[in-house]
């Protein structure tokens, strides 16, 4: 899991430096805008609300922006609907594209285009499938906890892996022990960052830097896609690329 710990400091760290607040805030409002329309908009009985609500709070996103996407979820019409795409980018490195939509054939256009366009390959639903495992994915701002101390307290949740980098601790589960290890946290009063169910690849690939950035100028264009929420890819993080990526 080292390798998926080092992208999620890299990706902070450089989300932090690339001001894309909006296209953040417009993944969560989206995030919100599903959850009221599965469960409704009380997040004491919806669990995926008070996730994205959560996810919201760690972005920083104005209280004004959250109570307008659970109105626009609770009483306008929306049409969002979730699709995923799977494909090969240069290199053979194995990239699962995740996307909420309101226009499919806007999307599967876009996302095929961003394949063709980078050396990749789009391939069939299912086909990468085997190559990810869904895991339950807890950022949590180190603070005033005590690292043994708290990991102690949240091993019986369903822990899988714990790991410290530099200002927060990522804490890894199953698929599903996801909803055991939120509840422990509310318990516990620990702010959470982020909390998400993401696809962890089983194995990585190694790259020399000049292919793994072409890669990463793949993933950098789906992630500038208003469509895609999530990107997730098999790449793995040498110390030569997290250098030239500093």
């Amino acid at each position: 899991m080292s390798g998926h710990s080092k992208w999620s400091t890299i990706k902070r760290k450089k989300g932090a430096l690339d001001a894309k607040k909006s296209k953040i805030f417009s993944r969560v409002v989206k995030e919100i805008i599903i959850a009221v329309k599965e469960g409704g908009p009380d997040p004491d009985s919806n669990s995926k609300l008070r996730l994205a609500l959560q996810n919201a709070k760690g972005v920083n996103m104005p209280k004004d922006n959250i109570q307008r996407a659970i109105n626009k979820g609770d009483k306008e019409e929306s049409n969002f609907q979730e699709t995923t795409f799977e494909g090969y980018a240069h290199g053979g490195i194995a990239v699962f594209v995740e996307c909420l939509t309101d226009n499919n054939n806007r999307t599967v256009g876009a996302i095929r285009a961003i394949f063709s366009k980078k050396g990749g390959n789009l391939g069939t639903n299912g086909s990468l499938s085997f190559l990810f495992d869904r895991k339950g994915v807890f950022t949590v701002p180190k603070g005033d906890l005590d690292p043994e101390e708290f990991e102690l307290e949240i091993i019986d949740s369903g822990l899988e892996d714990f790991e410290q980098e530099e200002d927060v601790f990522i804490l890894t589960t199953a698929m599903e022990d996801f909803g055991n290890m939120q509840k422990k946290l509310d318990e516990m009063g620990v702010e959470v960052e982020n909390a998400k169910l993401e696809r962890i690849p089983n194995d990585t690939k190694k790259l020399d830097v000049e292919s793994a950035q072409k890669v990463l100028s793949m993933i950098e264009d789906f992630e500038d896609n208003d469509d895609v929420q999530n990107v997730y890819h098999n790449l793995e993080m040498t110390d030569e690329l997290a250098a030239a990526l500093a």
